[in-house]
């Protein structure tokens, strides 16, 4: 019995898978190479550590430590001029290179209005009385400058007298200025209505009505401020969150932006060439140089009056006016644009209020250019126009240059809809059509540098420039900034970022610290001194003055 047990576990039993298995020693044939294999080997990787990589490292950290965003932005708008010239065929071939990075942009321009906009509102005010006032004090701003910028566009025409002499193509198709003129007929009081209340906030996101988007946006942010406060507080930390992420979205595509400003430009330069320059230079050089004027008889004197720091504010705006002149578009620089006028000074609330409503109310370089192409086809088709003929041209252009903002080609849908109404000779705008590029970029680069101003002015006007609520902000952008470059270390908050508004506006002997950028990762912290003068609470006989801000 014994022994047949035995067999029968020899022979149904498996050994236990825990066993321990024999090591499998795998033995590697060590390949010997020829010693002068060995030797080219040793060669080659010293000629590419000595002229390829050691070489293209020191450039890089050189490149790194001593260039920033704008200078690349210069080099893309050289090489872009270069290569227009020299390769028009190819110049077209890479146009899709700055189509794309206008794409990219327009992705981001929605949600950025839209949670700026309510975070702004509904996170630092408690009465929508004031976002009413804002609103009234802004649309004047932009009527007053606007027609300034007309006065100046029909000056210039009947001085320079562009059109005289230009000769209009009689064989020429003018079905595309015809329909442009048709499209202008359109335009009535209900579609300009329409226009800043859309259908939803969809159909206003899909077509790029900025309006829309600010209405609908303002809309959410004053239910917001009504609705309980546990409901406001978590809307206000969606639309926080939201913004910071694309806030790092604006910064990951700025970087493509070189390629894309300098495809776009060598397109344009490639399409018309240098010849157009020939034909209708004088129209190109009166429109530069009305736009030249419009900046330094109107809006200088409106930084002056407003102390705006001037030498401060044309280097806040450096990158957002080349990415608004080398693309012509203005949607390309409102994430950047809206970011400098953060950090010079403006609060959040007005920044996102005042830019977004100016890209369609503020349009001054466009309204000045309409004037001058006006009376510029009517000089060409030899029609002497009067002056109440003429005031009543800018009259028409000061209410229809509102109401296709968001059309492309916009300017020129007004232009030929003019054209039509008063019987001026639209092969004019045909010839225009040709040069209309061109002069586009210099008219966007004044439609962001108005819009800009006009967010100084109205933070002056309202008493908020670089004033407490600013300050806050900053305090809070400045410990960010900090905790990114350290994510590892946490930075203690300071008891002074923790106070509310009312609360820094009670307190303006406190100094506070600015975060200086420098168009790079890093951030210069400089101390920031109010230019208030105030009173030690214990010893009213010893007023400490500090030197003033503005002048940084």
């Amino acid at each position: 019995m014994e022994k047949f047990k035995s067999a029968f576990a020899n022979k149904f039993n498996k050994p236990s898978l825990t066993s321990k298995q024999p090591d499998l020693e795998v033995h590697e044939a060590k390949v010997d190479y020829p010693p002068w294999v060995k030797k080219l080997g040793r060669i080659l990787l010293f000629i590419w550590n000595t002229f390829l990589w050691h070489p293209f490292q020191r450039v890089w950290r050189f490149l790194n430590k001593w260039t920033n965003l704008t200078f690349w932005i210069f080099a893309g708008i050289f090489v872009g001029i270069l290569v227009g010239y020299f390769q028009p065929e190819f110049s077209q071939e890479i146009e899709p290179l700055g189509t794309a990075f206008i794409r990219m942009i327009k992705i981001i321009v929605v949600p950025l209005i839209f949670s700026t906009l309510v975070l702004g509102i509904a996170g630092h005010s408690e009465d929508i009385t004031t976002v009413g006032k804002l609103a009234i004090k802004t649309i004047i701003y932009f009527e007053i400058v606007t027609t300034f910028a007309l006065a100046v566009g029909l000056i210039m025409a009947n001085l320079v007298k562009p059109g005289v002499g230009v000769i209009l193509p009689g064989d020429s198709d003018n079905s595309d200025a015809s329909e442009l003129a048709s499209k202008n007929s359109d335009i009535t009081w209900h579609g300009e209505m329409f226009m800043i209340i859309p259908e939803n906030f969809f159909a206003a996101a899909v077509e790029d009505q900025i309006l829309g988007v600010v209405f609908c946006a303002a809309m959410f942010a004053c239910a917001a401020i009504k609705a309980d406060k546990k409901s406001r507080a978590v809307m206000l930390m969606i639309c926080e969150s939201l913004s910071q992420v694309i806030f790092k979205m604006v910064a990951l595509i700025m970087n493509y932006a070189p390629i894309g400003i300098g495809a776009s430009l060598a397109a344009t330069v490639g399409a018309n060439g240098i010849g157009v320059l020939g034909n209708l230079g004088k129209l190109i050089g009166a429109l530069y140089a009305s736009l030249v004027i419009f900046l330094v008889v109107i809006l200088f004197p409106v930084m002056l009056l407003c102390r705006v720091p001037i030498i401060g504010f044309f280097k806040s705006i450096g990158q957002p006016w080349l990415i608004a002149f080398s693309t012509s578009s203005s949607e390309s620089a409102l994430p950047k644009a809206m970011e400098r006028m953060r950090e010079f000074g403006c609060p959040n609330s007005l920044v996102s209020f005042v830019i977004p409503t100016g890209y369609s109310f503020n349009l001054d370089g466009t309204t000045l250019h309409l004037a001058l192409a006006s009376i510029f086809c009517a000089q060409a088709g030899g029609m002497n126009l009067s002056v109440g003929t003429q005031l009543s041209i800018m009259g028409t252009l000061m209410l229809s240059s509102k109401g296709v903002a968001a059309v492309p080609r916009a300017s020129l849908i007004v232009l030929a809809g003019t054209v039509a109404q008063y019987g001026l000779p639209i092969g004019a705008v045909t010839v225009i059509m040709g040069v209309d590029a061109i002069m586009d970029m210099g008219r966007t680069s004044i439609n962001v540098l108005g819009n800009c101003l006009a967010c100084c002015v109205m933070a002056r006007m309202e008493g908020s420039f670089r004033g407490a609520e600013w300050k806050v902000e900053e305090q809070a952008r400045r410990h960010k900034a900090a905790q990114d470059q350290d994510p590892g270390h946490v930075i203690p908050t300071t008891n002074d970022d923790k106070l509310s508004i009312d609360e820094k506006n009670s307190q303006h002997d406190i100094p506070t610290e600015v975060m200086v950028h420098d168009n790079k990762s890093d951030y210069i912290i400089e101390p920031y001194i109010d230019n208030t003068t105030t009173t030690h609470p214990h010893n009213n006989d010893r007023p400490s003055t500090s030197s003033s801000s503005d002048e940084r």
